[in-house]
């Protein structure tokens, strides 16, 4: 039997994993497609983003998919390679502050699988600010090393002399000379799916270690059965941004009761109708250097944002 191709897609958190994804699964025509999602919450809201496209998820939660998940991994790749009618392509969605190369590392111990490709996504408007960063930089330095090709995503949001200093940053921090810039994720196609375009990677000397993920970075969850003010949850998830790294979820707004998907990315904070799935409880997953103090203080902002609060 031949090998399953297997192409890994990462990046920082808000970058635009989820959207590739939903890009790939739009186009990809009769191509059977496995998509194993790996989501650092106890609620893996990117599933849910992407089941819209494809039911064949595979949904793996709370943490980084090469350390602290790494043997639900290796179980869920057992499970694809065992099945009778093999997929054409498998994808894994790394978290947003894992290592890709590792989870590919991980991938190529079961033979069944051929490594195709480590597409990296970077949010070129906030690029130069996660570098900076002193818990995260070496994380989203990692991701871009480690890359096959790199995707600059949301170069629509910049100038011209700032595309070419972000392009240069990029190139100098990069080990692929694969860069393609992007819009809301729109990268050719044959970036996926044809195996030729990307260059080899000899992964297998590098350490299985993982790299150590920032003390104090961590994820929770709020959900809640009442419906949300749009204007305070606003205000909520502003009120402490400085500790905020990444939220998204669904949330049941005040105006209609209908669900809204949510997306905080820095200062954005966007929240658009959302067809994922029927009207059920608000659910958004936080991410960020959070104390249990900034907890309580985050959880208690997001509860004053309920209609009737």
């Amino acid at each position: 039997m031949s090998a399953i191709p297997l192409v890994v897609i990462g990046g920082y958190l808000g970058a635009g994993k989820t959207t590739l994804l939903n890009h790939i699964l739009s186009n990809a025509g009769s191509r059977r497609i496995t998509v194993l999602v790996n989501d650092f919450g106890s609620i893996n809201i990117d599933a849910s983003l992407i089941r819209q496209r494809t039911d064949d998820v595979i949904n793996l939660e709370n943490g980084c998919v090469c350390c602290s998940i790494g043997g639900r991994l290796v179980e869920a790749l057992l499970a694809v390679s065992s099945r009778s009618d093999a997929p054409d392509l498998l994808i894994i969605e790394a978290s947003g502050v894992s290592d890709p190369v590792r989870i590919a590392q991980i991938g190529l111990l079961d033979r069944a699988f051929r490594l195709d490709g480590i597409v990296v996504l970077v949010d070129a408007e906030r690029v130069e600010e996660t570098l900076a960063d002193p818990y995260v930089g070496d994380i989203a330095q990692r991701q871009i090393a480690g890359a096959t090709a790199i995707v600059l995503n949301k170069m629509d949001l910049l100038s011209e002399p700032s595309r070419e200093a972000v392009k240069a940053r990029v190139e100098a921090l990069a080990n692929s000379r694969v860069i393609v810039q992007a819009t809301h994720a729109a990268v050719p196609l044959g970036l996926i799916f044809d195996r030729h375009v990307l260059p080899a990677r000899d992964i297998g000397a590098l350490p299985l270690s993982a790299p150590p993920t920032p003390r104090d970075l961590c994820s929770f969850s709020f959900t809640t059965d009442a419906c949300l003010s749009r204007k305070k949850l606003k205000e909520a998830l502003r009120s402490f941004s400085a500790k905020l790294l990444r939220a998204k979820g669904f949330v049941r707004l005040e105006s209609d009761g209908a669900l809204h998907e949510l997306h905080v990315v820095g200062n954005r904070v966007v929240l658009s109708a959302s067809s994922a799935r029927a009207c059920a409880e608000s659910q958004i997953v936080l991410i960020g250097m959070f104390d249990r103090e900034d907890e309580l203080h985050a959880r208690a902002a997001l509860k004053a944002a309920e209609i009737g609060q």
